[in-house]
């Protein structure tokens, strides 16, 4: 008679945890699985001894298929190295915080600040203003205005247009009807005097940045070719008046606009989920904008075996390179890659970093969380990777360049520096972008290079704002210094108005005195203190037409001489 298969014997947590730790360390390094039932959640360890297994714990034939269970990191003992390799090769070697693993950071060896070209140039609002939007590219936005249109415009009149644009954004109007600003009941001063409604709807309407001829052939090359003069000038120049800090950001800013564009981008994750995505790099210190330029989609002309992220990031950072600052950058840019090139030019990264890469070590995909507020430093070359449990079943990944030592903070939750440093450097763009919005000049527009050239005029305040205050060693709100920008924009406009207002007057009353009256026939009088007086006389100084209430006596002159 045949045998009956061996039943397996229900084990409790004491017997099934006495199995584990006299393990084998050929069955605990990969050997033979054990299958066991227990009456409770299962408590696993590993050990290192040399023990043979109890009889109990023989190994019996496989059950049914099991999910492998989850295993965490390795942790580091004393004498004992764990080292790990990523799927492209990598050698991962873990530390313990605390220990040097390269010989240094770099040094920053620049003064942050204005540039001697904006300290020569910057005496009122209206000169940071120009520094940044220079007279060259007024002229280019006017020529290229007239060309649509048949009327002509001054570059004066382009300066008042802007003024108005940025007393609406400081008042909140980006979502308020414009016809209201000239509202007889609710309307504004400011835009009644600078210029009549019609003459500002006839400027936007035939608002343009390039020229119409050229168009068809630049837009085959460049998908930005409609504004890429215009915002290339802005960035030229915001690159030559300010030396950034030693801290960098580069990031992501959504333009939030629906209008008909080809490389108009769809988030889901973002509260405004269509837009134009720039990628902006910003001083942490200050929020300046130091380098920009608009996601046009997938680059043709992008080398092969390149990432296309690590080449972005390069290109908003090269002209600031080489000075021992270090980069600050988001999971969607940070790479080893990227950590290389920067340090090949003497520059530091530092970013928070997604655990598919290949590049990082195949025990973060597991997805065990770390325990909390618990620390483990893995090293390659002249990289760490922090991995910081930050929340219950969560972890975060830092990769970094710039700590040469990993140190744990004595708070409750232990914080590493390198988790510390980045949440003080992360926010440049973040804070840039919450900045830009608050006094918005943005307003409803169904052409996506006017939406552009509002966003550019939203950091064009911001830039210039930062060059009056430590250019001029001024302290001043941004609300008050857009509002004073905004009369300085419109001066010569205005006093462009009266001198023709005077001219026109003077050539009216000219005209006037020239032509001799009938005799027997009187006129209004020209002195304009009356009521619309009938007269014959004239004034014996100015000549104009002057009647008796007008005038003084014996001899007849007006009040005004």
């Amino acid at each position: 008679m045949a045998s009956r298969p061996r039943r397996q014997r229900r084990m409790n947590v004491q017997e099934a945890l006495k199995c584990l730790q006299n393990m084998d360390s050929v069955d605990s390094d990969g050997g033979s699985d054990l299958d066991f039932e227990i009456e409770e959640e299962d408590t696993s360890g590993t050990s290192d001894s040399d023990c043979e297994p109890e009889p109990e714990c023989d190994p019996v034939s496989p059950g049914p298929l099991r999910k492998k269970p989850r295993t965490e990191p390795a942790k580091l003992t004393p004498g004992h190295t764990v080292t790990e390799r990523a799927r492209d090769g990598t050698v991962w070697e873990e530390q313990a915080a605390g220990s040097a693993f390269s010989s240094g950071r770099l040094v920053f060896t620049e003064t942050a600040g204005p540039t001697q070209h904006a300290k020569s140039s910057i005496a009122s609002r209206l000169d940071s203003f120009l520094c940044l939007v220079d007279a060259e590219m007024l002229t280019h936005i006017r020529e290229c205005s007239v060309a649509e249109a048949t009327w002509d415009l001054t570059v004066n009149e382009l300066m008042a247009f802007i003024a108005l644009c940025y007393v609406r954004g400081v008042y909140g109007g980006k979502n308020m009807d414009m016809e209201s600003y000239w509202s007889d009941t609710f309307g504004m001063t400011f835009f009644k005097e600078t210029m009549p409604r019609n003459r500002y709807r006839q400027i936007m309407k035939c608002l343009r940045f390039d020229y119409k001829d050229t168009r068809a052939e630049r837009v085959l090359a460049d998908k930005f070719a409609l504004f890429s003069d215009t915002w290339g000038g802005f960035v030229k120049n915001s690159i030559a008046c300010y030396t950034p800090g030693q801290n960098i950001t580069v990031g992501e800013q959504i333009l939030p606009t629906k209008t008909r564009c080809p490389f108009t981008q769809y988030i889901a994750r973002e509260a405004d989920k269509f837009g134009i995505k720039f990628l902006i790099a910003a001083d942490v210190d200050t929020k300046y904008t130091l380098n920009a330029s608009p996601y046009l989609g997938k680059d043709p002309t992008h080398p092969a075996g390149e990432r296309a992220s690590d080449s972005a990031v390069m290109r908003l950072v090269e002209p600031f390179t080489g000075r021992g600052r270090t980069v600050t950058t988001g999971s969607s840019f940070t790479s080893l890659s990227l950590a290389d090139k920067l340090i090949a030019n003497d520059t530091s990264l530092l970013g928070a970093v997604k655990k598919s890469r290949r590049e990082l070590p195949p025990s973060l995909k597991v997805n065990t969380p770390t325990a909390l507020f618990s620390t483990t430093v893995m090293t390659a070359g002249k990289a760490s990777l922090t991995i910081y449990g930050s929340k219950p079943n969560k972890s975060i990944f830092i990769l970094s360049t710039k700590h040469p030592t990993v140190f744990i903070g004595a708070e409750r939750k232990k914080k590493p520096d390198t988790v510390t440093d980045y949440s003080h450097t992360k926010v440049g763009v973040d804070v840039l972008d919450q900045m830009a919005r608050l006094y918005s000049v943005k307003a409803g527009t169904r052409r996506w290079p006017v939406a552009v050239f509002y966003h550019m005029l939203d950091l064009a305040a911001i830039n210039a704002h930062i060059l009056y205050k430590q250019c001029l060693s001024k302290r001043e709100s941004r609300r008050e210094f857009i509002l004073g920008l905004a009369s300085e924009l419109r001066q010569n406009h205005m006093d462009a108005k009266i001198a023709a207002a005077v001219e026109k007057t003077a050539v009216r009353i000219t005209a006037s005195i020239c032509a001799p009256l009938a005799p027997g026939k009187k006129t209004q009088c020209q002195v304009g203190k009356c009521t619309r007086n009938k007269t014959k006389d004239n004034c014996a100084r100015c000549k104009r037409f002057v009647c008796g209430s007008c005038s003084q006596k014996p001899q007849r002159f007006c009040v005004d001489c």
